[in-house]
């Protein structure tokens, strides 16, 4: 394929076009979108986000992985999102891959460029795959959590700014302020 981004790629296609390909990309009703590139306070509460996501499952002891961004999760045939973190159960045998296809916590961090796709379509999105169960959504200039999870008949939404998070399945917990930047 051409160096210069492709329109109406499928995500097979995608994921061999942006291989090796330098920055991160998403693929949006099939053209490749490049992400913009990122606060330092954005950066640290991502980075925050994936620690605590990772001491978590290590402190539960569970066959599951925290992966940080970089990981394409197909949403559909010509859509594929890079979540900030994510946790799957269990480990992806392959780690040669570049998509998770069935994460159960997807975490995105707000910036001023993607607040509305994160609370619209990525909303909509993650929770077409019946395997989320999670969509951590970090606000990282209020020190906000808003916690999208599955539940019996809907999708149910707290807004968190401090205490115990517990997310079943898989059986995590960690304190909401851990997934923010400490000063």
């Amino acid at each position: 394929m051409a160096d210069a981004p492709q329109n109406d790629l499928d995500v097979d296609a995608f994921l061999r076009w942006a291989e090796g390909r330098d920055g991160r990309w998403e693929l949006r009703d099939g053209r490749p979108v490049m992400m913009a590139p990122e606060r330092a306070l954005h950066a640290l509460t991502k980075y925050a986000a994936q620690e605590s996501l990772k001491a978590a499952v290590q402190r539960a002891g569970l066959p599951c992985r925290m992966f940080p961004d970089g990981m394409t999760v197909r949403i559909g045939a010509r859509t594929a999102f890079e979540p900030d973190a994510l946790v799957v159960c269990p480990s992806p045998p392959d780690l040669g891959t570049m998509e998770i296809p069935n994460p159960v916590i997807v975490v995105e961090v707000l910036s001023p460029s993607t607040a509305a796709d994160d609370h619209g379509v990525k909303l909509d999105g993650y929770f077409s795959l019946t395997s989320v169960e999670h969509y951590l959504i970090l606000d990282p200039d209020r020190r906000v959590m808003i916690w999208h999870r599955r539940g019996r008949e809907a999708i149910e939404t707290r807004i968190l700014r401090e205490g115990l998070l517990r997310l079943d399945p898989p059986g995590l917990e960690a304190q909401v302020a851990t997934f923010f930047v400490t000063e």
